[in-house]
């Protein structure tokens, strides 16, 4: 009786049971608004929730995949790499054309207190070489996945050397961490009920009429890298149409990410996925948290959309050749942003300084971007998202043809 209650709870059309849970929401923000934002503690809890087991996820994936890790597996790692730093970029050269194309100028407002942008690019490059070497109890507890790869590769290249036991107890704590994860994404309807009826109950939708352009053109390029770009590049890998696999990851990793807001929160979510559709572990375990730290083409095209329209604003018309130059800087500080709600627009006064805008120019530019942050936060983390488990899962089908 006891495995039959579980099989439901964990099993079950889980896409289905989330659209049920979002039009609930929905119904119940138009009915008691009220009653939405105390719900909305169901959300809180699911998406932290995931934030608590996904540290020890990867982490405890990683070893044991490396310690008990199949010949052959790295070769695997490399075209992913270059899928997510060429996706990235072709996601900035994007937003370039259509802010050429629908060029927006914004009404600054007041920015918000506290932010602390990075001062340049040496200043992510150091940030992240200070994680990789980040204490492991201090990096688990921060959901620092960097440095939660760098000490698990570690320790898995060590317990390579280790007894056939240790191996044996490393899979079962790694098959343990996986169903604890099941249980909690077999939750995700409720929590996804509780943070839809939050949202559209503080928020509504009149608060981004000033801002519909600028949405437009932004949540415009998420699409067209989702729907056009992202496809190509799967067929480049896969040669078969690439469709089918692009919308079980929207549909599957992107919805849920697009509530959480949380690439990192998300990476159990896209674990889960990437073992469905065939994905061995040793790959997943590591190239999925490696995503969720670089692969940002949501994130690269936020930045250059919104300092192109602070560059329009300021009655600066620039030139391709700069704003090629503002694709790449875009693309290299998406791979700095914080995997969690919000990272990338720290990052906009970086980009602006290639032309010259001054910082409290840019900080104001951030302050819209946290105005129009409940949808444009939400459509870029489901991108970044579910193009970590796309790209990896096409790879990996790409690799199991030869």
């Amino acid at each position: 009786m006891s495995n039959s209650l579980s099989s439901k709870i964990i099993g079950g059309n889980l896409v289905l049971r989330i659209a049920i849970g979002l039009v609930l929401g929905i119904l119940l923000a138009l009915i008691n608004k009220d009653w939405a934002v105390n719900v909305g503690v169901l959300g809180q809890f699911f998406v932290k929730s995931l934030r608590a087991i996904a540290p020890i996820l990867v982490f405890v994936l990683v070893l044991s995949a490396i310690a008990n890790k199949e010949v052959g597996s790295d070769s695997k790692l490399k075209p992913i790499l270059v899928l997510y730093v060429l996706g990235t970029f072709l996601a900035a050269l994007t937003a370039v054309v259509l802010s050429f194309m629908f060029p927006t100028t914004l009404e600054l407002t007041a920015s918000p207190d506290g932010l602390a942008p990075p001062e340049g690019i040496g200043q992510i490059l150091k940030t992240v070489i200070f994680n990789l070497v980040d204490n492991p109890l201090t990096a688990l507890s921060n959901g620092n996945f960097i440095g939660i790869l760098a000490w698990s590769i570690g320790l898995g290249i060590a317990f390579r050397h280790g007894s056939a036991s240790s191996k044996m107890f490393l899979n079962d704590l790694a098959n343990a961490v996986s169903f604890v994860v099941k249980v909690v994404i077999a939750f995700a309807p409720i929590g996804v009920f509780g943070l839809v009826a939050e949202t559209v109950a503080v928020n509504g939708l009149d608060a981004f009429e000033g801002y519909a352009r600028l949405l437009l053109v932004l949540v415009g390029a998420m699409l067209f890298v989702a729907l056009v770009l992202n496809p190509l590049l799967v067929f480049w890998k896969i040669r078969r149409n690439p469709y089918p696999l692009t919308f079980t990851c929207l549909r599957e990793s992107g919805v849920t990410a697009f509530f959480t807001r949380s690439s990192a929160a998300n990476i159990p979510v896209n674990m889960n996925l990437a073992k469905r559709l065939g994905v061995r572990d040793e790959i997943a375990s590591v190239a999925i948290p490696l995503g969720a730290s670089i692969n940002m083409a949501g994130a690269a095209i936020t930045v250059t959309v919104l300092t192109l329209a602070a560059a329009y604003t300021q009655g600066i018309q620039p030139d391709f050749t700069t704003a090629l130059l503002l694709s790449v800087v875009a693309s290299i500080c998406a791979c700095g942003a914080s995997g969690v709600a919000g990272g990338s627009l720290l990052l906009i006064p970086l980009a602006c300084s290639l032309f010259n805008i001054p910082n409290d120019i840019a900080a104001q530019v951030i302050g819209v971007g946290f105005v129009i942050g409940v949808i444009q936060d939400s459509v870029e983390t489901a991108l970044n998202s579910s193009t970590d488990v796309l790209f990896t899962t096409a790879v990996s089908y790409s690799e199991d043809q030869k």
